[in-house]
């Protein structure tokens, strides 16, 4: 409601490599636009980052990674966050919002291999790091003789653990890797009609509080239309079928010309079943073609999928 003018906003942001890259990102963007702006951080410890051990899916998902920063948001410590989207729960805090979303980085998973060229070059039996049941159902589809080990970390972390742990390969999101500096170690970019992204994977949201116009009205410039559309309809896709970080599911829209062309897949994690399917429409229906093209995957199989997904969950939990 304030329409005052600030001379300091504060961001909200965990403190690994990548998150501080996007904070800093931001914040070089509104001192750039609005000289005078004092942008200062508030780098918080969230409980994922406490819990290494352990994969996420087993300790909740995606909603480690923003819950303490959304208090500092509620609390009024800070006045905006900085998150990658594809960690943000698709149901937010009644009095936050995602008020803008900057333009998209490589949308790909990344492969880093240790000897081999490519990730049909890589020997039978290899050992792939990675963390995500996503990527996981997608290379045991391509190659059932993959061993895929679990591992966590930041980016520089986990690229350490392909050798200290003699991994054959691992693979990360492009877009840490890009912007991390790190894309010259790349050995292979991987085609999404190998690997479908997370949803939301490469982009970057700002959260505030609704009631602060005066923060809105400072990130608008990180605006970017093509990228809002595509987010919309792949959060939309991922809320439909109530995923979290446990479940391997992957969405990514392209907006070309006033249209959106989105892709999404449900997979059993052992790479057995995967269910893939295409939807095109207006980006006006952007929402409403995530929602389809959900209910269009349940239909052909995704529910049964899904169903044993989170009853083993529940059964590991338990046990």
């Amino acid at each position: 409601m304030s329409a005052h003018r600030k001379t300091e906003v504060r961001i909200a942001t965990r403190g690994s490599m990548l998150a501080l890259w996007q904070a800093n990102h931001v914040k070089a963007g509104l001192e750039k636009a609005n000289p005078g702006l004092e942008v200062k951080l508030l780098v918080l410890k969230t409980k994922g980052d406490k819990i290494l051990d352990v994969p996420l899916a087993k300790v909740g998902g995606k909603g480690l990674f923003v819950k303490e920063i959304e208090e500092a948001l509620l609390d009024g410590r800070a006045d905006l966050a900085v998150h990658s989207m594809k960690d943000v729960p698709t149901e937010l805090p009644p009095e936050l919002e995602l008020a803008a979303t900057d333009v998209r980085e490589d949308v790909r998973d990344a492969l880093f291999a240790r000897e081999a060229a490519s990730l049909d070059d890589l020997p039978k039996g290899a050992k792939i790091g990675t963390s995500s049941l996503r990527r996981q159902a997608q290379l045991l589809h391509r190659r059932p003789d993959f061993e895929i080990l679990p591992i966590r970390g930041n980016v520089d972390t986990r690229l350490r653990k392909l050798h200290d742990e003699h991994l054959d390969a691992v693979v990360l999101a492009a877009a840490g890797v890009r912007r991390l500096g790190f894309a010259d170690r790349v050995t292979e970019y991987l085609p999404v009609s190998i690997s479908l992204p997370a949803t939301c994977q490469g982009s970057l949201g700002i959260e505030i509080r609704r009631d602060d116009d005066e923060t809105r009205r400072l990130i608008g410039i990180f605006h970017h239309h093509p990228t809002h559309i595509a987010v919309t309809a792949e959060r939309a896709f991922l809320k439909t079928l109530e995923g979290g970080c446990q479940v391997p599911i992957a969405g990514l829209a392209i907006v070309e010309g006033g249209k959106v062309s989105m892709d999404g897949l449900v997979g059993s994690v052992d790479g057995t079943r995967l269910i893939r399917e295409r939807m095109e429409g207006p980006e006006e229906d952007a929402e409403k073609i995530g929602i389809d093209l959900a209910g269009l995957i349940l239909e052909k199989g995704g529910r049964e999928i899904l169903r044993e997904v989170y009853e083993a969950e529940e059964g590991s939990a338990g046990g």
